[in-house]
Parts: structure tokens; sequence; C-alpha cells
């Protein structure tokens, strides 16, 4: 399980000023990568520390650092798969902050004239496929079931959904028109503006609150280090990278 972990780590290649000094393992949501890889730039030249990311569906990242891999800190895209792993004890006491929110979208190809223009289009004869994440996994996929049991059009969409293994699958999905529509983040479609359009936002009565939370896992060995990059995220610095990227703020603690 430690080798494919490996595999999926995101490493920078720019300069540092220096030989880097030691190096942090940082386990996030898919839909922080672009935010998290421009503050991993600014900790590195800060700190001349290597940050290695691990990119995915914040319920695999829960469930590997269950299973023991060497991570420092965990960022998910809800607070449900944070919980998990604090009730496991693997969560250093005092480091978990929220630290952004963000929106819940429907998205269609974005040169779609035909393209549902709402959540109730969904049971329409011309959407016959819908991307939306594994709920089991993916925080956006169970956002995406209540957000269809809110406007009752659940058991219209048997046969419809199309499951990825996180957001930026589905993202890929709708932007190669292999579907008709998604569900995915509102920060998902800021980079891909030119291939994904918003069809429609969800109410957030809809669903449960979008929340990120952070914290630094239990055992480190670099816990100064980590505790240094959760300061960077919740600092006016990170804070104004997020926001760049569509984030919106949360409040501290849980």
């Amino acid at each position: 399980m430690l080798a494919s972990l490996v595999t999926l780590f995101s490493f920078h290649s720019h300069a540092l000023s220096a030989e880097p000094s030691g190096k942090i393992v940082v386990s996030a949501a898919v839909s922080l990568k672009n935010a998290f890889e421009e503050i991993g730039k600014i900790f590195e030249t800060k700190n001349r520390v290597l940050v290695l990311f691990n990119f995915g569906a914040s319920g695999d990242l829960a469930r590997q650092i269950g299973g023991g891999a060497p991570v420092d800190v965990f960022a998910s895209a809800a607070r449900k798969d944070m919980d998990e792993i604090e009730r496991q004890g693997l969560v250093l006491p005092g480091s978990r902050a929220d630290f952004a929110a963000n929106t819940v979208v429907l998205v269609a190809p974005a040169h779609e004239k035909n393209s549902p223009r709402s959540f109730g289009d969904l049971r329409t004869e011309r959407v016959q496929r819908i991307a939306v994440g594994n709920p089991k996994s993916v925080p956006a996929g169970r956002y995406a079931e209540e957000v269809f049991t809110y406007y009752k059009i659940r058991s219209a969409l048997d046969g419809k959904l199309v499951y990825a293994e996180n957001v930026r699958q589905v993202l890929d999905y709708v932007a190669r028109g292999e579907v008709d529509a998604g569900v995915v983040y509102a920060t998902d479609v800021v980079a891909r503006a030119k291939e994904i359009k918003t069809a429609a936002t969800a109410p957030e009565e809809s669903h449960s609150p979008v929340v990120y939370p952070v914290a630094v896992i239990k055992g480190t060995r670099n816990e100064k280090m980590a505790k240094e990059f959760l300061a960077l995220v919740m600092s006016p610095e990170g804070r104004r990278v997020l926001e760049k990227y569509g984030f919106r703020m949360a409040g501290r603690g849980k």
C-alpha cells in the first residue's frame, strides 16, 4: 500500500534557493490541487522543506492514513472523513481546523447548447449520462446525492449516473462530452472555464456544508514543519491563494 501511495505523490520541480533540509507529506482532496500546489511552493521557498503532495478522494486518503501511510498533514473536502481518522486517534490533538468552504454546482460541456439549466432538468430525456463522484469515497458524490434528494429527483436518475473516482475525473468526463452533465465544486470550474460551464448552483440548504478541515497526523516525525504548513494555510497569505482559486473562508475549529 505504501508503494502505491508513493506513485501518487506530486513533486514540485522548481528549484529551491538551497538544498531542502527535510520534507513533509500532505494528503489532500483533489479539489485542493491547484491552490495547495501554490501554497506548497510558498512554503518550500520560506522553509527549505520539500512538500510532497498526495491528491485523491478524501475517503481514500483517510483509509490510507488509517492503514499506516506516512502522512504528516491531511486536508479533506468533508468533515466526515476527518471525523473518521480522528475517531481512530490519528489526529494530533489541537491541530484540527476548518480552513475553507466551497459550493456545489451542476456543470455541462462549455459549448453544448442543449445542456441542462437546472437540477430538475436532469430528469428529462435529453440528459442520459450524469457524472458524479462515488459517494463511498468522494465527498462531492455525497453532496450530489443530498442535492438529488432535496429536489426529489434521485429515483429518476437510476441508470443515468456515472461514478467517478474523484472530482477531476468528473470534470474530464464532462469536458470530453462523454456525459451530459456532472456535479462538482464551484472551484473546479475556475481552471477549466473554456471546457466546462456552470449550469446551476445548488442552494446551501440542499446539502451538508462543504467545509474543508485540515490537521496534523498524530505520530508524524515532522510535527514542527507540519504545524507550520497548517499555519501558512490559515494565514492571510494562504487565504489569498485559496480565494484566488474560488474557495470561501471557513471558521476555525470543528
